[in-house]
């Protein structure tokens, strides 16, 4: 683990987003981090289908849930 030293803007972005996403400001930031890793690794995927192949690579049963 270290420590990385980000703009007191993105950090108060991070700060509001992890609010509004129940996460840390560690856990936003690192979401974002991982998000944008993959993007520049597949950059014809869309933010959404980011999350569906990482909801999938952990076994996470999209269809079972009820949609209202």
């Amino acid at each position: 683990m270290g420590i990385v030293k980000i703009d007191d803007d993105l950090h108060e972005e991070a700060r509001r987003a992890a609010t509004v996403m129940c996460r840390s400001i560690n856990a936003q930031a690192e979401f974002w981090m991982k998000i944008g890793m993959l993007a520049e690794a597949h950059p014809t995927l869309s933010f959404n289908e980011i999350v569906k192949m990482q909801l999938t690579a952990a076994q996470v049963r999209l269809t079972d849930l009820a949609v209202a």
